[in-house]
């Protein structure tokens, strides 16, 4: 009755559900006389058992197309496990109790093994029911055969045997749906290790293929990686670019990350995003192997974005990148550019370096600086030569102005405790 296709090697004992509690129903004589021919016809099949599972597994390749290839893969361990599972439900209809729990253990491997194998419920159960017609069948030929005037009193053990097809029917769907939740955790489970460990950079070269079906990303190829911190939904974080980009997002304890395919997606990110989100693009990187390298260059972007939100492409930031990516060795260029300063009043010294920030945003323009200061254009200049008598750094000399103008990126990203 129970049409099975062989599971594969069980990690673990099947689990056993709370048997249902019956109140068993008081029997008429006529039921008396209905449960003694069908015990006869149940003996008859029990003794033509291998005949009954040929028609059976013949049936099922016929009638159920998710069943063919399991037959054509293994016809032989196909055709046993119907076998025991017939055995165990026409002993079933001999002795319901004696028999009970050991049928239901074996619908509820059958249910385990289907999902394992990947055979959809909708012809498990199909299968299951056409197991039941063929022995409800089976039942009333034997009898019409043996004893035809007693064919009329299986009509009163027809609930019976229905009601144990759609009890086991409900068992093997339980097993199926548990099974099926399980191996779902397990498989996003696995996806979150490969992704982690792609992005970490501790990922094995043998498994880039595993971990480039799993992600649904291509083998080879341009991969960018985008850093995400301020929000929390998936939705929010499709927004960021256009449709049918192949994309893997991973969400981390402080920060999503996408992983893109290709090298021009993440070009589509707005300027601004949603909903307040810090967004920080690495350079593209070749192979999912440099893969770790992206993600620690989108972290770096993510450093340089604003509190309030916004995006930050590596690419444009490579002097802000340099000092945020070792903030010890940038607070000692803040030290030994600005350390001359702290001899002035701290009001006075914050004025001649919010001078020279704005001096060297207007591309040396003291004419341009000056209307942002509101001042006049000579006090620029005097601003700007007291600054280099403070500092002994000349503005026009190429190495003290890269050094001034490093240093002063230094200060405004790092915490003001590490750029003293």
């Amino acid at each position: 009755m129970h049409p099975a296709v062989r599971p594969r090697p069980a990690s673990r004992p099947a689990p056993q559900p709370a048997p249902r509690s019956r109140a068993p129903r008081p029997r008429s004589p006529a039921d008396a006389e209905s449960l003694r021919v069908l015990h006869r016809a149940a003996r008859v099949l029990l003794e033509g058992l291998p005949g009954l599972t040929d028609r059976l597994v013949a049936a099922l390749g016929e009638r159920q197309p998710a069943y063919r290839a399991a037959l054509d893969d293994d016809h032989a361990g196909i055709w046993q496990e119907v076998h025991r599972s017939l055995r165990h439900s026409v002993s079933s209809l001999l002795d319901p109790r004696g028999t009970r729990d050991t049928a239901r253990r074996c619908s509820w491997r059958i249910g385990v093994g289907r999902a394992e194998q990947g055979i959809p419920l909708d012809a498990v159960l199909h299968a299951y029911r056409l197991g039941g017609a063929l022995v409800w069948q089976e039942l009333v030929d034997v009898t019409s055969r043996t004893a035809p005037e007693d064919v009329r009193l299986l009509v009163h053990v027809a609930g019976d045997v229905w009601n144990f097809v759609d009890e086991h029917c409900t068992l093997v769907a339980d097993a199926y749906r548990q099974t099926e939740r399980q191996l779902a955790r397990r498989r996003e489970d696995r996806v979150r290790l490969l992704a982690a460990a792609l992005l970490d950079g501790t990922g094995r070269i043998a498994d880039l293929p595993e971990t480039a079906r799993a992600l649904g990303l291509p083998g080879q190829g341009r991969y960018t990686v985008v850093a995400v911190a301020g929000a929390r939904s998936a939705d929010v974080l499709r927004t960021l670019l256009p449709p049918r980009t192949r994309v893997h997002w991973h969400t981390g304890p402080q920060t999503d990350y996408g992983i893109v395919a290709g090298g021009d997606g993440p070009a589509a990110v707005p300027a601004v995003p949603p909903c307040d989100l810090r967004v920080g693009i690495g350079p593209a990187v070749d192979g999912l192997a440099a893969v770790g390298d992206a993600r620690r260059l989108a972290d770096t972007a993510l450093l340089l974005c604003p509190g309030t939100g916004g995006t930050v492409r590596l690419a444009a930031h490579l002097p802000e990148a340099l000092v945020v990516s070792s903030p010890d060795l940038a607070s000692l260029l803040v030290e030994r550019a600005f350390g001359p300063l702290a001899r002035l009043e701290p009001a006075d010294a914050e004025v001649l370096l919010d001078t020279v920030a704005t001096w060297l945003a207007c591309d040396g323009s003291a004419q341009r600086a000056s209307r942002l200061l509101y001042c006049h254009r000579n006090t620029v200049l005097n601003r700007l030569r007291r600054y280099e008598q403070v500092t002994g750094r000349s503005l026009s000399r190429p190495a003290d102005l890269v050094e001034t103008a490093l240093a002063l990126t230094a200060r405004r990203l790092l915490p003001r405790s590490r750029a003293r």
